[in-house]
């Protein structure tokens, strides 16, 4: 019950809807405006219609506000999301959808009891940076077609949806619709400047709106709009089946995970003081996925491009979030018709507007200068972002910073000889000990990426009886760090040499005795809790054995 306590909305959470509740009302408003071209066009992509769109932006949004961790997102259909669930749509129809989406809302609520929402946070910044800026310009390039006012062609990516729009305008141009999105983007970006908390963005939607039924512009609307919300109608398939959509299954809850945790964490930083919960952020989508199919929906997930504007008009609480959603019911009940009219070419204008907010230009600079590795990741997260889509961008982003921090950390490994303390033993003493004692030093982790430089530089030991490994400063040692030090000595020990260690801590002495690389040096007592009592046994093993090299 205190886990389950943990994940359910809080009274901190109703607090913050009482701070500015007209403001979040606009803002839900205006990210109704524009979700509801997107929810329409998503549910369309998915091959479920329209309607699944719709119903996916109501209930989902409506689930996810109320239950998510943060007060800034906003859930629904996403583009990535369509493009898992067309093979599935094509294949099961909406019976599959719902099994995959179910699944996937039981597999997001078992990751938000496990705690493993907090692991999002050790994401590096340029991976996130690289995230935003992409998917800034993914939404930009989405828009290219409405505001040029042509018919979107049907290409798997958007950058090439784009270049084929861009080709069909220059063969036959139309400015209206260009201007229009123009008119729109100018309105907002320089209305916010003046005003930050007015909603230029209706203001410019209601006004291109208005200038086009009046002049008969030459400009596409929105078209008409479903008339409610309708379950699917469902059929039962074979465990084949269901073995077949688990790859899907794992697709969805892996997009819905991410994209949502990343959308979180932007929406974070483009606000002031916002920190969300990611447990709860997935336990909200987990229940959002559960709800969501069985109103004739699709899998959703946070929307980057309506959390983003949600941001920008002001919202403070997760009241915006869910009006959005109460707002687009009442759209697709009762004023259809009317919203029917709004030109894409508007909405086009809108969302441009949000992604040039979106990006922080100087911290993008500001993380390419840092280093060599962070402008790395920075710039193959940003690329496959646009290229490919999400989740390559996070797994081939994550995964080059990993490599590059493993990198770091191993070169903080070292194996150095130290000169050993002599007290006050006579010349000839010291001597003898400075030819055939040798003590090194290990400092740092001995871990896989470092464990095969620590061989090389160990095996050129030369001309010594015994060498002492002090081990006091190792921070770690994984189960390749201890199979090579086991090398290492047996190499040592085949030309005769005794080794001898110390300071090995119990944890890292356990890992080296179920690895079996020092079982025997403990057996014959060759194992010391300091240095200093292996040095004396060093100095009596060298004098007792002379010849031993």
């Amino acid at each position: 019950m205190t886990r389950l306590r943990a994940l359910l909305p809080t009274r901190s959470d109703w607090q913050a809807v009482k701070r500015s509740p007209r403001r979040d009302l606009l803002a839900g408003l205006t990210v109704a405006v524009v979700a509801l071209p997107l929810a329409l066009a998503f549910g369309a992509t998915s091959g479920l219609g329209a309607e699944a769109g719709i119903a996916t932006a109501v209930v989902a949004g409506a689930v996810a506000a109320v239950f998510g961790g943060s007060n800034l997102q906003v859930s629904g259909p996403t583009g990535a999301m369509t493009v898992v669930l067309v093979p599935v749509v094509h294949q099961f129809g909406a019976t599959g959808v719902l099994f995959v989406g179910f699944m996937a809302g039981l597999v997001l609520i078992a990751l938000a009891w496990g705690r493993m929402g907090r692991y999002v946070r050790f994401l590096p910044a340029p991976l996130v940076e690289g995230f935003t800026a992409g998917i800034a310009v993914v939404i930009a390039l989405q828009q290219v077609p409405a505001a040029l006012g042509v018919q979107a062609s049907d290409q798997e990516r958007v950058w090439a949806v784009a270049f084929e729009a861009a080709k069909d305008f220059a063969a036959d141009p139309v400015l209206a619709p260009l201007l229009t999105a123009l008119a729109v983007c100018g309105v907002m970006l320089v209305g916010a400047r003046w005003r930050s908390a007015f909603p230029f963005s209706l203001l410019g939607v209601v006004g291109a709106t208005l200038i086009s039924v009046v002049f008969g512009l030459d400009l596409v609307p929105i078209g008409d709009l479903p008339s409610g919300l309708s379950a699917p109608s469902l059929s039962f398939f074979e465990f084949d089946a269901v073995t077949t959509l688990l790859p899907a299954v794992v697709a969805v809850t892996a997009l819905a995970a991410l994209e949502s945790l990343l959308s979180a964490t932007v929406a974070d930083g483009m606000s002031v003081g916002e920190q969300h919960d990611p447990d709860r952020e997935l336990f909200g989508q987990g229940l959002a996925n559960l709800a969501a199919p069985v109103f004739g929906g699709i899998p959703a997930t946070a929307a980057i491009a309506r959390t983003a504007v949600n941001v920008r008009a002001g919202a403070g609480s997760k009241l915006a979030a869910f009006t959005h959603s109460v707002i687009l019911l009442v759209i697709v009940l009762v004023a259809a018709p009317l919203v029917s009219e709004i030109p894409l070419a508007a909405l086009a204008g809108v969302l441009l507007a949000t992604t040039i907010r979106m990006v922080e230009v100087g911290s993008l600079r500001a993380m390419a200068g840092a280093t060599r590795g962070d402008a790395t990741v920075l710039f193959l997260t940003f690329s496959i972002t646009i290229v490919f889509d999400l989740v390559a961008a996070v797994v081939v982003g994550l995964g080059v910073a990993i490599v590059i921090a493993l990198r770091s950390v191993a070169k903080s490994a070292s194996l150095e000889e130290v000169t050993l303390d002599h007290g006050d033993h006579s010349a000839e003493e010291r001597e003898l000990f400075a030819e055939h004692i040798v003590a090194y030093r290990l400092d740092g982790p001995l871990f896989f990426a470092a464990a095969h430089q620590f061989l090389l530089e160990l095996a050129e030991v030369a001309d010594v009886r015994v060498v002492i490994l002090r081990m006091a400063r190792v921070s770690t040692v994984d189960a390749t760090g201890a199979k090579v030090l086991g090398d290492a000595i047996a190499k040592l020990e085949q030309r005769g040499i005794v080794v001898l260690l110390s300071g090995v801590s119990a944890d890292h002495g356990e890992v080296l005795d179920r690895l079996g690389a020092a079982a025997h040096l403990r057996e014959g007592g060759r194992v010391f809790e300091d240095t200093p009592a292996a040095i004396r046994y060093a100095r009596t093993l060298a004098l007792a054995t002379p010849a031993m090299v």
